[in-house]
């Protein structure tokens, strides 16, 4: 028993992996996300935006080449981050705007918190640019869209202190 033990120890060590391995996750069409952001500061809408990112190009590339049809995003915002959606601060805020019109463009949709909006802003709809659609209330926009069977990412941006 002690041998054929030892030879299967022998066999596993002799055909195991030196290192890791990629696997192709299957995914499944159509992909649905939906994001919440609610950051403490509008800066960090950069590197939120690149969360999204990373899910349209792992999707449309090899070896998934989804379409952009199989991928639905929706943006929920209701943090401080909201300003960057108001034309007002176009120059402020002007290469984030460029992203996100060109995430728009492929599909993600843009959604703010009318609360927010009017209450802590002053911002009604005449104030966003024309891919931003307002909402009622974030949260129970959030929840209809986790309803309908999209996944929710909430970024998590953090500071980075040296």
């Amino acid at each position: 028993m002690k041998a054929i033990l030892g030879l299967l120890l022998i066999f596993s060590l002799v055909f195991a992996q030196p290192h890791g391995k990629v696997v192709q996750t299957p995914y499944v069409k159509p992909f649905k996300v939906v994001y919440e952001l609610f950051l403490d500061h509008p800066e960090k809408i950069r590197p939120a935006l690149g969360w999204i990112s990373n899910v349209i190009f792992v999707l449309t590339n090899p070896p998934y080449d989804f379409s952009p049809d199989d991928i639905h995003i929706v943006v929920v915002s209701h943090g401080r981050e909201l300003p960057v959606f108001a034309m007002k601060n176009k120059e402020q805020y002007a290469d984030i705007v460029e992203r996100l019109e060109s995430l728009s463009m492929y599909g993600v949709e843009f959604k703010v918190c009318k609360m927010a909006a009017e209450q802590i802003y002053g911002l009604s709809e005449k104030d966003f640019y024309p891919f931003v659609e307002l909402v009622p209330s974030a949260i129970t926009e959030i929840i209809h869209w986790q309803l309908q069977g999209y996944a929710l990412m909430i970024p998590q941006v953090f500071e980075i202190r040296r």
